[in-house]
């Protein structure tokens, strides 16, 4: 199958070494913190999506927010056609790294422009997925105007994948999220006009859909927890969401890198790994 991937104004984030001076979001540094340490937090959730919909050959599947492309390849794996869009030039630069590998570019087809650039040739998009975390991106509006517009080059009962955090009780990651708001002096309860992270209410992404004009279809929960081979790795791997980009710019790095750092001690284990569970959920939504 051939991936197309298209650049697309959709809510993105970097990463950053606890150690380098500041590195705008979108760098190639940033881009591989993200790819290497914290992008693989998520695969439960693709996981999850994709068994839940037998995603296969029959496939042809339109990823919002692609970022460095690991939910496409694994779609990819299990025989479907992929197509990607990102805001994010650096991360749509690895996700075609990714899926374009040397020897096969007679069989890619890689854009750069609009969403109707991603459309695979011949053919409409069946299922559409979201799964940046509703709660992860500076405007709801933003994404609902994508979904929207994914969802008029779909064809008609196709399923549609949003992906959000759970109950905060039971994400352990909450805690040191909430440290990014602190920061940057904002309430816990600005809603969907705050930049950066925020507590997911139970009908999130029930909300979303229905400003999409999409009909749920089911959800579902998954266990994603969040581990990291030392406090080093965990700061870099969550300072690469982008969630704490805002906390950079009002604060200095080493301020905003010692605060996450003692927000996380309490999850670092005894040999000096860092555990966190969490638990992420997803809705199915249907075009209409």
């Amino acid at each position: 199958m051939s991936p197309t991937l298209v650049r697309h104004q959709l809510p993105h984030s970097g990463s950053m070494r606890c150690d380098d001076p500041p590195v705008p979001a979108g760098s190639r540094a940033r881009t591989r913190d993200w790819a290497e340490i914290q992008e693989r937090m998520l695969v439960p959730l693709y996981e999850a999506a994709y068994d839940r919909l037998g995603i296969g050959p029959a496939t042809r599947l339109l990823g919002l927010g692609c970022g460095s492309g690991l939910a496409l390849l694994l779609a990819a794996a299990r025989g479907a056609q992929v197509s990607g869009v990102d805001a994010d030039e650096s991360r749509l630069e690895l996700a075609r790294e990714r899926l374009t590998p040397d020897g096969m570019p007679e069989h890619t087809r890689l854009v750069s422009g609009g969403l109707e650039d991603a459309v695979p040739e011949g053919a409409a998009f069946n299922v559409v997925t979201a799964f940046h975390p509703v709660g992860c991106v500076t405007t709801v509006e933003g994404l609902t105007a994508s979904l929207t517009a994914a969802a008029g080059l779909a064809e008609r009962g196709s399923a549609v994948v949003l992906g959000g955090w759970g109950p905060v009780e039971r994400c352990a990651t909450a805690g040191v999220l909430r440290i990014a708001r602190r920061l940057t002096d904002a309430p816990d309860d600005c809603g969907v006009g705050g930049a950066g992270w925020w507590p997911s209410s139970r009908d999130d992404l029930e909300e979303l859909a229905e400003r999409a004009g999409l009909r749920p279809d089911g959800s579902g929960r998954v266990a994603c927890p969040f581990g990291y081979a030392d406090l080093a790795s965990a700061v870099r791997g969550l300072l690469s969401t982008g969630l704490f980009d805002t906390a950079l710019e009002a604060s200095e790095q080493r301020q905003v890198e010692k605060e996450l750092a003692e927000a996380l001690h309490p999850h670092q284990r005894a040999d000096g790994t860092v555990w966190m569970p969490n638990v992420f959920r997803y809705l199915i939504a249907r075009t209409r």
